[in-house]
C-alpha cells in the first residue's frame, strides 16, 4: 500500500459502512493534513497523479534542439565504448546488461529535467496501472517525492494500516530504505522498494520536523486491497453539515465518492465540507467526472498542447451541487485537486478556504511501448474554465487561513475546519 501522489498510491482496509459514515470529531483528536512547509520542501512538490492515456508506440529516435536524431552511429558507438570502459575497469559490484540498458533509458527521459516525465521498466509500469485502478499493497502509505529536498515524502496514512501503527506521518521524510538513501532516486524507484510480498519486513529511517535525530521503523507489509480514497461523516455537534475528504483521484473515487454523499444527503445534510487538503492529485478521467457532480453547465477543463491543440471537458449541469459548499485547500493540493478547486471557484460554487494550492498545470501521458515499458512524458497544459493556467502560481483562497498545528497538537482543534463551519451557517442561516 504505497502508492504515490504521482501515480502509485497507497491503501488498506476499508472501513465499514458505519464507520465511514461516522460523526467526524474535528476538534478533539482532529485529523493533521500538510504537514512540513519549509523543512521538507518550502513548497512541497507533488508530482500529482495525472492523466493516463495508454496506447502503443512506435519510435525508431528522437529528436533534440536543432532537429537532429540523437540515436546515429557516433552515439551507438560511443556507448558501446562506455560499456567496454565499465566491463573493464569499474570497480564495484557487477551489474547485469539490462540494469544497464535499463539505465540508457532513463537517462534519455531525465535529460528533459522534467520531474513529471519519467521511463518505466514493465513492472513498475504494472504498478502505476494498478495504483490507478486503487489497487496496491504494502505499507498504507502514500508516498510523494518533496522536490526541494528531492526526497521521498510520506503524504497521506491510512487508518489501521502498518505506516499508522509504525507512527508514521504525513509529512515524515524517508530518509533511507533500508540501507539505502532515498535523495535523487525517482518515485517509482522509492515506492518499488517500499513496498513487498504481504508479511514482509521493510525498515525506514525517517527524518521529522522537531525531532532530534533519525527515526528508525520497521514496517511489515499489508497485502493487497482497495485504496480508499474517499472519508466522510458529519461534523460533530453539526448533523446538517456534511463531510467528504478526497485523498486523491484514482479509478475508484468516483464510485466511492457517489456512495458517501448518497448516505449523507440521506442523512439530512444541508450542507458540505469538501475537503482537498494535501490532495496530490490523480486521474484526469476521475476529477472530471467528479466535477459533474457539483458544476453547473459549462466548461470543466481544458487542456492545450505543444501545437496549440486544445480539448474540453465540459459538464452537463444535471447533477449540479444545490447546497453551500467550502473547500479546504493547501499547499500540497495540486494536479486534479487542483482542476476541481478552480473550477468551483471559477463558477462561484462554493468558498475555498486555506492556503494557495502547489500550481500543477501541466498533464502527463504514458506512451506504452511494445516491449512493455513505458513513457511517461508530459503532454499538455490545463486551464480552469476562465482560463487561468495556474502552474507554478497556485490557486489562492478565497480565505485565507494557515493551518494551525499547536492547537492541533495541543486539543486536536482543526481551525479551518472550523472556520468552514462558520462560513457555512452564515449561509444556511
Amino acid at each position: 500500500m504505497d502508492k504515490s501522489s504521482e501515480e502509485l498510491s497507497s491503501m488498506e482496509v476499508v472501513p465499514e459502512k458505519e464507520e465511514k459514515n461516522r460523526s467526524l470529531k474535528v476538534f478533539l483528536g482532529g485529523m493533521v493534513f500538510g504537514m512540513l512547509t519549509v523543512l521538507l520542501v518550502g513548497v512541497c512538490v507533488y508530482a500529482g497523479k495525472l492523466a493516463y492515456d495508454l496506447f502503443a508506440v512506435r519510435e525508431t529516435g528522437t529528436k533534440n534542439a536543432d532537429g537532429k536524431s540523437v540515436i546515429s552511429a557516433d552515439t551507438m558507438q560511443k556507448m558501446k565504448v562506455i560499456e567496454e570502459a565499465i566491463n573493464n575497469y569499474y570497480y564495484g559490484e557487477e551489474i547485469a546488461s539490462g540494469e544497464l540498458q535499463e539505465g540508457i533509458y532513463k537517462g534519455m527521459v531525465s535529460a528533459l529535467g522534467d520531474p513529471y516525465s519519467e521511463y518505466y521498466s514493465e513492472e513498475e509500469l504494472q504498478d502505476v496501472l494498478s495504483s490507478n485502478e486503487g489497487i496496491s499493497y504494502g505499507i498504507g502509505a502514500m508516498i510523494s517525492i518533496n522536490q526541494q529536498m528531492n526526497m521521498a515524502m510520506i503524504s497521506g496514512v491510512l487508518e489501521e494500516s502498518p505506516a499508522q501503527k509504525a507512527g508514521l506521518r504525513e509529512g515524515d521524510i524517508i530518509y533511507k530504505v533500508g540501507d539505502e538513501f532515498t535523495q535523487g532516486l525517482s518515485l517509482s524507484k522509492v515506492v518499488s522498494m517500499v513496498k513487498g510480498r504481504e508479511g514482509t519486513t521493510v525498515q525506514l529511517t525517517i527524518y521529522r520536523e522537531g525531532e532530534a535525530d533519525y527515526l528508525d521503523m520497521e514496517l511489515v507489509r499489508s497485502k493487497q486491497i482497495e485504496t480508499t480514497t474517499v472519508d466522510s461523516g458529519t461534523v460533530e455537534g453539526h448533523e446538517n453539515i456534511g463531510y467528504i475528504r478526497i485523498r486523491e483521484f484514482d479509478g475508484v473515487t468516483v464510485d466511492q465518492y457517489t456512495e458517501a454523499m448518497a448516505v449523507l444527503k440521506e442523512q439530512g445534510i444541508e450542507s458540505l465540507i469538501l475537503d482537498l487538503r494535501s490532495n496530490p492529485g490523480g486521474d484526469l478521467g476521475a476529477v472530471v467526472d467528479i466535477a459533474r457532480k457539483f458544476l453547473p453547465a459549462g466548461l470543466i477543463v481544458y487542456t492545450e498542447d505543444k501545437e496549440g491543440n486544445r480539448k474540453e471537458y465540459t459538464c452537463d449541469g444535471k447533477n449540479e451541487l444545490k447546497m453551500p459548499l467550502v473547500v479546504l485547500i493547501n499547499e500540497y493540493s495540486a494536479s486534479a485537486s487542483e482542476i476541481l478547486a478552480g473550477a468551483i471557484q471559477d463558477y462561484n460554487k462554493g468558498t475555498l478556504i486555506g492556503t494557495t494550492t502547489f500550481g500543477k498545470g501541466i498533464v502527463q501521458r504514458i506512451h506504452r511501448l511494445e516491449d512493455g515499458t513505458a513513457l511517461k512524458l508530459t503532454v499538455s497544459a490545463y486551464f480552469t474554465p476562465s482560463g487561468r493556467n495556474i502552474h507554478g502560481i497556485g490557486i489562492e483562497p478565497d480565505i485565507e487561513l494557515e493551518y494551525d498545528y499547536e492547537a492541533n497538537e495541543a486539543d486536536g482543534t482543526d481551525n479551518q475546519v472550523m472556520k468552514a463551519i462558520e462560513v457555512l451557517e452564515g449561509k444556511m442561516g
